[in-house]
């Protein structure tokens, strides 16, 4: 038997934990590349991801010391390249899928190993069934990615748990600075969070409150209908009462009607907080400030979620694992066993369950006046951001791996993209 190679690519929005997760995937690559070499070859990386694959761009982790692969722990970003690509229909994207076939036929790749969300999973799915249709092998097994949350029948998806410690440990800080300044500067902070459909990174800004008065004061949700007086007058009662409001809004909040709320320009980072900010401007006259999350809330590995790290590096080692065994269209995912003490496993589900499908917020994680979290939320969100797994720091800074991500020789043709 001829071992055959394995190729991971990452693909979407980068975490604080997805190198996390290739390292647990190359590191049980290697032991089961020592222990049966005759099944189990190299494991490829695509250079940002699927787009390395179609330009036969790819990365021989194999010549990778394992000290720089056990350093990928602590590393945030993608160490090997993201991208957004899509993978069409068949139809009218026929050549890239006839190069991916060039591409496995001419490296011996029998393994592909796309990590991401849940349009990973269905580009994951729909590139297994082509791949059979035109007659190669392929196990293709998925690994779930994605700061939103928002990834079906997982318990949580690897990147968010981090994510929501940042949030939360960010509105905290910010909340007692806001709070010592308020009687004559500013009464109102809005922090814009992730979450263009689903709520699940807001809601965790809502773990800094622990006490009545603690901010943040006001959540706002996707899946709650922004009501533009509700929410004035909500303000205003926060101000009254505790001498500030503080805000964390979803990016991606909506009207009764499913429409984005936001400034006139919608493209940008900051719209949605920039609406709010000239609503309370123009109504209440608050002095304000307005924070954006944005990359730093997924980037930063430095505070980032033990639990988190620890479920990511796991992932990508059951990846393995799941492919060894034979299996293909599958996708391993998080099963919580217990809250108090929070335990959880590794199972499995096929990607036709998970593919294109997003989960959103459960009605009962939300408060009855839609401006805050209950306790079922709580009691879910806070085993995600236990326990702490520091980078290195040299000079007061973090120490991050820099890969020497040695290419593997180009056998075929240039492809333009």
């Amino acid at each position: 038997m001829t071992a055959r190679n394995a190729l991971y690519a990452q693909s979407g929005g980068v975490t604080a934990v997805i190198n996390a997760t290739a390292c647990g995937l190359i590191e049980a690559a290697r032991r089961l590349h020592f222990e049966s070499p005759d099944r189990f070859g190299k494991v490829f990386a695509g250079h940002d991801g699927i787009i390395g694959a179609l330009t036969e761009d790819l990365i021989d982790t194999s010549l990778e010391s394992d000290e720089d692969i056990a350093r990928l722990r602590y590393a945030p970003g993608g160490a090997f390249g993201s991208s957004r690509y899509r993978l069409g229909p068949l139809a009218t994207h026929r050549a890239d899928y006839e190069r991916l076939v060039e591409v496995f036929r001419a490296h011996d790749i029998g393994y592909f190993f796309f990590n991401g969300g849940d349009g990973t999973m269905g580009a994951a799915l729909h590139l297994s069934q082509i791949m059979e249709a035109l007659g190669y092998p392929l196990q293709v097994i998925g690994i779930p990615k994605t700061v939103d949350n928002d990834l079906a029948l997982t318990d949580t998806c690897p990147g968010f748990g981090s994510v929501a410690k940042y949030v939360a440990t960010s509105m905290r800080e910010a909340g007692l600075d806001v709070a010592s300044m308020a009687r004559s500067s500013t009464r109102v902070f809005i922090l814009e969070a992730m979450g263009r459909h689903a709520g699940w990174i807001a809601a965790a800004a809502g773990l800094a409150s622990e006490r009545d008065g603690d901010p943040p004061h006001i959540l706002l949700f996707p899946e709650v209908p922004f009501d533009a007086g509700r929410f004035l007058a909500r303000v205003r009662a926060c101000v009254e009462r505790h001498g500030y409001c503080a805000i964390c809004a979803a990016e991606g909040m909506c009207d009764g009607g499913g429409c984005r709320i936001d400034s006139a320009d919608n493209t940008r980072p900051g719209s949605v907080g920039r609406y709010l900010a000239d609503l309370i401007e123009s109504h209440l006259g608050y002095k304000h400030h307005l924070a954006l999350a944005d990359y730093l809330q997924r980037a930063a590995r430095h505070l980032a979620s033990r639990t988190d790290v620890e479920q990511a590096y796991a992932l990508g080692a059951a990846a393995v694992d799941l492919a060894f065994q034979g299996k293909t269209r599958v996708l391993p995912i998080i099963l919580r066993v217990s809250d108090r003490p929070y335990r959880w496993e590794i199972g499995e589900v096929p990607l036709s369950a998970v593919a294109n499908v997003e989960r959103r917020m459960p009605a009962d994680f939300i408060a009855a006046d839609g401006f805050h979290i209950t306790q079922s939320c709580r009691d879910y969100l806070l085993p995600l951001i236990e326990g702490e797994d520091p980078p290195p720091f040299v000079r007061g800074l973090p120490d991050y791996v820099r890969l020497r991500a040695q290419r593997v020789a180009r056998k075929l043709p240039p492809y333009g993209l």
